[in-house]
Order: C-alpha cells, then sequence, then structure tokens
C-alpha cells in the first residue's frame, strides 16, 4: 500500500474568534489557584470585535485586575492561543470603558508601554498582613488613600528588608489607580537613572513634567539619595512643587531620615512634615498569619505543623519565607509528594543549618534574658532559683536546637558535670511544652526572636 502522508499537511480543527478567547481562560483554571481564577481571571471579557489571529484583547472592569493580569498571566494566555492556533499573539488587556473604536495599532503601542509598570499587583490592602509591628504604618498608608495630600504628606515606611514597607507602598499605589489617579512608582535608583538619561538629552522639562504632574509619588528606599548632592538637589524641588498642590508622596528607607548618612538637612526636615511611621519585625502569630495568607494566595496547603516550623526556625523576610512556600510546593510536585513536616526539614535543612550557624549560645541568653528579665551572668550562674534554673533550661533547650553545638559542648559552656545533666535539662522543658500551651508560646516567641536576630 502506498503512503501519500508526506503530501499533505495535518491541518487543526480551528475554533471560532469567540469561543478560542473563552476556552484559552477555561484552560488558565486548570494550571492555577481557584482563588485567583475567581478574583481576577473570571472578571476578564473576550473581545472578539478587538481581536485578531496576532492580537487577543481582554477587557477587564478596573485597572487593579487589569494590571494584575498584564503582570502574571499575559505570557501565558498568550501560549495557550499558541497551543491552539499555532500563533502566539500579543495579549492586550485593556480597561472595559475603553472605546473599542481604538485603532489595533494604538491599542498594541500602548500595551507595550504599560506593561514595563512596576506596580505590583498582588501587593493590596487584602493582602498585608495586619498586627501590632506594622499596624500603625498599615492604618496611616490607607488614610493618604483616603486624604490624598491632606494626612500625612509626607508618609515615610522604614523597616528592615522584607518586613512589608513595599508591599504597602504598592498596596497605595493600586488603590489610587483604581480612583482614576495618576501614580508614579519607582525606586530611588530608577529616579536617578531617569534624571540621569534626561540630562544627558537636555530634555530636564519632561522629567519634571512627569514627576511634578502626578497625583501620587512612591519612592522605594530614598536612603540611597544620601551623598548624592545633585539627586538631592532635583528632589527637593519635585517635593516642594508636588507638596505646595497637595499631591501625595509616600517615601519607604531602611531607617529614619534623621539616620540617613549624607542626606541635607532640608530634605530630613521636609521628610519629617508628615508623618514617620517604623515597621518592626512581626510577633511569632503574625508571622504564622502571613506564612496563612501567602499559602492561601498560592493555593499551597500546609498543615499547622509545617507552618509553625516555618515560623519558628526562618527568620521575619517576608520575600524569603515566600521564597521557602514557593520552594517547598516546587519539589513536591517535582516528586510527585504531599508536603510533610519532615519532607519540609529535609528540603529547607540547609537554609535551617545556615541559619543556625550564625548564632551563638550568647545570642540566645542576650534574648531570653532580656524577655524573661534575668541578667545574663545569672543565666551562666550555679543559682538553683526556680526563675533562673527554668531560664537556663531554656536557654540550654534552644542552644540545642538553633545552634550546631553538642550536648558535651553545652555542659561544658555551663559548667556541668557532663552531658546528661544537659539532656535532663532538655527533658525537663520538653515536658513542660507538652502540658503547658502557654509555657510553649513563650519558648516559641523567644525561638523566633533569636532566629530573627540582626
Amino acid at each position: 500500500m502506498l503512503d501519500y502522508s508526506h503530501n499533505f499537511h495535518i491541518v487543526k480543527p480551528t475554533l471560532g474568534v469567540f469561543l478560542l478567547g473563552d476556552t484559552t481562560l477555561s484552560q488558565l483554571k486548570d494550571e492555577i489557584s481557584n482563588f485567583e481564577y475567581e478574583k481576577y481571571i473570571k472578571n476578564l471579557r473576550y473581545s472578539e470585535e478587538a481581536s485578531r489571529s496576532d492580537l487577543a484583547v481582554y477587557e477587564a472592569p478596573n485597572p487593579f485586575i487589569q494590571n494584575w493580569v498584564k503582570t502574571k498571566y499575559s505570557e501565558k494566555i498568550a501560549h495557550l492561543f499558541e497551543m491552539n492556533t499555532g500563533v502566539k499573539p500579543e495579549v492586550n488587556i485593556i480597561l472595559s470603558t475603553e472605546k473599542k473604536s481604538v485603532p489595533k495599532k494604538v491599542m498594541l503601542n500602548e500595551y507595550k508601554q504599560q506593561k514595563s509598570t512596576i506596580l505590583n499587583p498582588s501587593y493590596t490592602f487584602d493582602a498585608f498582613v495586619v498586627g501590632s509591628s506594622n499596624q500603625l504604618a498599615y492604618e496611616v498608608s490607607q488614610t493618604v488613600c483616603a486624604k490624598q495630600g491632606l494626612a500625612f504628606n509626607p508618609l515615610l515606611l522604614y523597616g528592615g528588608t522584607g518586613l512589608g514597607k513595599t508591599h504597602l507602598l504598592n498596596a497605595i499605589g493600586n488603590h489610587a489607580i483604581t480612583k482614576q489617579k495618576s501614580v508614579i512608582y519607582i525606586t530611588s535608583e530608577q529616579f536617578l537613572n531617569d534624571w540621569q538619561f534626561h540630562i544627558r538629552n537636555q530634555t530636564m522639562d519632561r522629567f519634571r513634567e512627569k514627576y511634578r504632574a502626578c497625583d501620587y509619588l512612591l519612592i522605594d528606599d530614598v536612603q540611597f539619595f544620601g551623598g548624592k548632592e545633585r539627586i538631592q538637589e532635583e528632589f527637593f524641588h519635585t517635593f516642594n512643587e508636588l507638596h505646595s498642590k497637595n499631591r501625595q508622596i509616600i517615601l519607604t528607607s531602611d531607617k529614619p531620615p534623621k539616620k540617613i548618612a549624607g542626606l541635607e538637612e532640608r530634605l530630613k526636615s521636609r521628610f519629617e512634615w508628615g508623618l514617620v511611621a517604623d515597621i518592626q519585625p512581626p510577633e511569632l502569630e503574625t508571622k504564622i498569619a502571613i506564612i496563612k495568607k501567602k499559602c492561601e494566595f498560592d493555593g499551597i496547603y500546609l498543615d499547622r505543623e509545617i507552618i509553625d516550623y516555618i515560623a519558628t526556625n526562618m527568620d521575619n523576610n517576608i520575600r524569603e519565607i515566600e521564597g521557602i512556600i514557593i520552594k517547598l510546593n516546587a519539589f513536591a510536585n517535582l516528586m510527585n509528594q504531599d508536603i510533610t513536616l519532615e519532607f519540609a526539614k529535609n528540603i529547607l535543612k540547609e537554609q535551617i543549618k545556615e541559619k543556625k550557624e550564625s548564632i551563638t549560645i550568647d545570642d540566645i541568653i542576650s534574648v531570653v534574658s532580656k524577655e524573661l528579665n534575668i541578667k545574663p551572668s545569672e543565666i551562666k550562674s550555679k543559682s538553683r532559683s526556680t526563675q533562673i534554673a527554668n531560664a537556663r533550661r531554656i536557654v540550654i533547650y534552644l542552644a540545642r536546637n538553633l545552634t550546631p553545638n553538642s550536648m558535651p559542648a553545652l555542659a561544658h559552656y555551663f559548667g556541668m558535670k557532663d552531658h546528661s545533666s544537659v539532656s535532663k535539662a532538655m527533658k525537663k522543658v520538653q515536658e513542660l511544652l507538652n502540658g503547658s500551651a502557654d509555657f510553649k508560646i513563650v519558648v516559641d516567641e523567644l525561638k523566633n526572636k533569636i532566629s530573627s536576630k540582626e
């Protein structure tokens, strides 16, 4: 029998344009969490009129959903189209209020410009976990959204890396654009680079028009302005112009203005005109709530035992915690395995080991003595008073779990007879942990503070 198959092209059946757009979203549903699909993707409407073979246009009901889908799933939607048709289109997410009569070429150019926005649509007020460590920063951030330029202008949020400053900055920006406000979100380095670009091209009028006409100017990491006199001069005048027009200025820094080295006094003074709010490392319960929220948002299930393990063994950098959750989920998927406590310990053992190697017994004594109101010298002493003996046992228990020290090494450090004394102290703490929820909370909180030392 002769084979003529090489003379023919096998053509996939093509779907109707509208059906194809709808089918693509249905396929996407199978690859993302139900939470994301229901909150964002389900609200999209495929525009048959504006679309063509190389351009897929979806309408979003508000700028928040529009930016979120553009940032996170435009590429994925384009890939699904390519799988169905063999052609990978540009994906344009427009507002449902935009006129469909806009020429397709203009729409495409507009998409390419907006795609570069660095506002993270996932960072919203709803996604921010509030605790005593960040409550003030959260509340004043909402206030500047409700009262643009009239309350706390400027607002400066400061704190350590990964504590939520950038999240709140983005949340303000995302909220503002839903109110049709013009928002510029930029890092201090990007502001500097943009300024240098316009200086070289002799277009400073455009630079000033851009930064002095927005409703909200959000600048991350302003501590990097320190020591740069010319950019401070430019920002000083930008600040004054915006402030005089009741335009809202929100800044973040890793330290309060007074401690930013190389920052001119006149800028320090202006940064303190409104409100300076700090964000502290989260207490254990807030940290646990943050992990739960991240798991819910990403559609990842971790039981309470695993969440507690992550919260008490990793530091307070929320971005690092996000990375850990993603890492666990990725490894579980690759290995086709459920995420158990033993699995989590095995995957994270190198990170935990690195953390342990950076903690010393003196670090533990310092935290425990401060929290339990006992002198460090008393913990190291031979005193047998109940309060001091309990504190010493807790230090030994934490040192065995948080440092690489062996039991003989701990016995030598505390002047004990041998390792059996250390074993007895640890056994006593374990009994208290098993029998008292209040005691467990105290020890977990101490463990969290030690693991999160600066």
